[in-house]
């Protein structure tokens, strides 16, 4: 339980690719000290000079569920505040990472998953892979600025609101899914790509990843920190309260 980081081929060294591995049970919803390893994880695969390509992963049912709503109810302000940092970091990590990172989506990538997928330079999917943002239904506000670069403006706007989700099938029409393939090839299918990634000269991909966010149309830390502010004046009104303690009764 927790974040690993591994190499596709054991005792090399020269593959080039670092996996970066999720694995909060039981649904991969990160408390707030997970999101800061995330980060770190992230961070030190695309410092290490031998690395030219990270694929982010994840064990279990899902990619991610987002933040660990139980641990906010338990800490209340507090475990909020942390979310909101722990969670920059971690997006911010894969934004920043010096090198292209992969991301293996398989089952749900919910909440803070659109996050880190949104913030990734490929995403490769499982066929039963599904996105969204059941933000308003979980009293949170956040990774719209993520969703956007999934899909088309007013797609993103009646995705968030309704708290939808869409397939992998449907993002790859929009272009934002590399491939999607089925849920038992998704590791070699991840592999593979970022192989082809990791075959380039080193220090040329990182430069192009300098380059290429350079340019980027949208500054997504300066978007996603605009949205943390109204997370947390959700929280201080009453209002993301008054939704979290009905969070599991009405499925229940």
């Amino acid at each position: 339980m927790g974040v690993s980081t591994s190499s596709p081929e054991k005792g090399s060294e020269k593959n080039g690719i670092a996996v970066v591995t999720v694995d909060f049970p039981p649904v991969n919803a990160l408390p707030v000290d997970g999101w800061f390893a995330l980060a770190d994880a992230v961070r030190t695969a695309g410092r290490d000079p031998g690395v030219r390509c990270v694929v982010l992963a994840a064990e279990g049912r899902g990619f991610n569920a987002g933040v660990d709503i139980k641990e906010l109810q338990a800490r209340g302000p507090a475990a909020l505040v942390g979310a909101n940092r722990g969670c920059f970091e971690a997006f911010s990590a894969v934004y920043e990472c010096e090198v292209p990172v992969v991301a293996a989506v398989r089952g749900f990538c919910l909440g803070g998953g659109i996050g880190l997928v949104g913030n990734a330079d490929v995403i490769v999917a499982s066929e039963d892979a599904v996105f969204g943002l059941p933000e308003l239904d979980r009293g949170a506000l956040g990774a719209a600025t993520h969703l956007s670069r999934l899909v088309p403006q007013h797609l993103m706007r009646a995705l968030y609101y309704t708290s939808r989700t869409v397939t992998a099938a449907e993002l790859h029409r929009h272009g934002s899914v590399w491939r999607v393939v089925p849920r038992d090839e998704l590791p070699d299918a991840a592999l593979e790509l970022a192989g082809e990634i990791a075959a380039k000269d080193g220090e040329l991909l990182r430069l192009a990843k300098a380059a290429i966010n350079g340019i980027d149309p949208v500054d997504v830390r300066r978007g996603y920190r605009f949205e943390q502010g109204f997370t947390f004046e959700a929280s201080v009104s009453g209002v993301a309260d008054r939704i979290r303690d009905r969070f599991g009764k009405e499925e229940a």
